[in-house]
């Protein structure tokens, strides 16, 4: 045999084993299966691609519409694209293919990393049922599952106010992924939640002790009031609302309010903000000993009651102590049924110590020396004995136990 007859069986037995190998690795194209494609030709009614099978795939009409007019005129023969096989062969025999549905491969991959993320993304609203919000995230069909909703109620909202929420766009977090069963969820709550981690961590990062901000009352608490500052929440301990005694948060402040606060501390590793309101205020006790004396009659609100009298507050925010001994004509056996939280009595000042942050009221003031004739040089009467006092913790206030507090407790708004 010639050595070019040898040669050419050689390259007919090679030719013929990798087809042989081709005809055993072929795998026909299957409904679901995404496969890269190159454009054959384009109508205006439908694409022909080709897939690498015996038979071209056709796009039709109805999946070219659907895709973004930017996607569909940049289509261009020799292009490759990535398709979904919708049916393997139609009536007409055709092997029908979509390219939207296989350019929605990249968004399933984009969706199932974002499910491991802390990343926020925009969501249309495209419609709803009774179990929550349809959304469109790029060129995939989501849902927001009721539960997971924060800015729709979807007990109260009626079919006008939906149609006027078609197509709002809202931030919401990936929570769930499954590309066979084509379900993808999304929570506005997480997002929330995110956001809200995410501002609090920028704003302890910006804030610094000493400093003044603006914030917002959201919720009042036995121990103190929450402030929105922006993304973040920091609390005012009760006793750092007034220089005077706060028995209540509500007693100076309501849910709305727009204040002015002094950052106290940061914790950033428990992510806790105090502030203080006080610390912005004057304090009464800076020209106490210049504005008032012994002997001086003043008016007065009763803060708070207890069994040994009642505690007063100055218009300015000086507080002391009415001694029960000190009240009436000094014969009472309790305050309770004198005075009562709130009530303006008109009172004098019966011993002064700014320096010790200590003042003292009374109603008798005179009515001993007048009974034993004895009047003070000034033409007032002196007292016949020293008015009661109790320990005060710096700010005129009764020593008395304060609840710890978290700022990451939840507000009871509108309390």
């Amino acid at each position: 045999m010639s050595p070019q007859k040898r040669q050419y069986n050689e390259n007919a037995d090679s030719e013929f084993a990798r087809m042989l190998d081709e005809s055993f690795s072929f795998q026909p194209p299957r409904r679901g299966e995404i496969r890269n494609a190159i454009i054959l030709g384009i109508a205006p009614r439908e694409v022909i691609v080709d897939l690498g099978v015996k038979q071209d795939g056709l796009v039709p009409s109805t999946d070219l519409e659907r895709l973004d007019p930017s996607v569909r005129n940049g289509l261009q023969v020799g292009a490759e694209v990535p398709v979904y096989v919708m049916n393997p062969m139609d009536q007409d025999g055709n092997l029908v293919v979509s390219i939207n549905m296989g350019l929605q491969q990249y968004d399933w991959e984009r969706a199932r990393k974002l499910l491991g993320s802390d990343e926020v993304v925009q969501v249309s609203i495209a419609g709803h049922n009774r179990g929550g919000v349809l959304v469109r995230w790029n060129r995939l069909e989501g849902f927001i599952p009721s539960s997971h909703l924060v800015s729709i109620n979807m007990a109260n909202e009626r079919r006008e106010v939906w149609m006027e929420m078609m197509g709002k766009v809202i931030g919401c977090k990936v929570i769930e992924v499954d590309q066979d069963r084509r379900r993808l969820i999304f929570s506005e709550r997480e997002a929330q939640k995110e956001w809200r981690a995410q501002q609090k961590a920028r704003l302890l990062a910006e804030l610094k002790e000493g400093d003044r901000v603006m914030g917002t009352v959201t919720g009042l608490r036995d121990f103190g009031a929450f402030v929105n500052l922006g993304g973040a929440d920091g609390l005012i301990h009760v006793s750092e609302l007034a220089w005077h005694r706060v028995d209540h948060p509500r007693d100076v402040l309501k849910v709305g309010d727009e204040i002015e606060v002094y950052v106290l501390s940061l914790d950033r590793a428990s992510n806790r903000i105090a502030l203080s309101r006080k610390r912005l205020l004057p304090d009464p006790w800076q020209d106490a000993a210049s504005r008032y004396h012994e002997g001086q009659l003043v008016d007065g609100t009763v803060t708070n009651v207890v069994d040994f009298g009642a505690f007063i507050a100055l218009d300015n925010g000086l507080e002391g102590l009415l001694h029960l001994s000190e009240m009436g004509d000094g014969s009472l056996k309790e305050p309770h049924s004198y005075v009562k939280k709130g009530d303006r009595l008109n009172l004098r000042i019966s011993h002064l110590e700014p320096e010790k942050r200590r003042v003292g009221f009374t109603q008798r003031w005179g009515t001993d020396a007048k009974a034993e004739g004895e009047v003070g040089g000034d033409g007032a009467s002196t007292p016949a004995e020293p008015t009661a006092e109790v320990p005060s913790n710096g700010n005129g206030h009764h020593d008395e136990p304060i609840p710890e507090a978290s700022v990451e407790s939840e507000p009871e708004a509108g309390n």
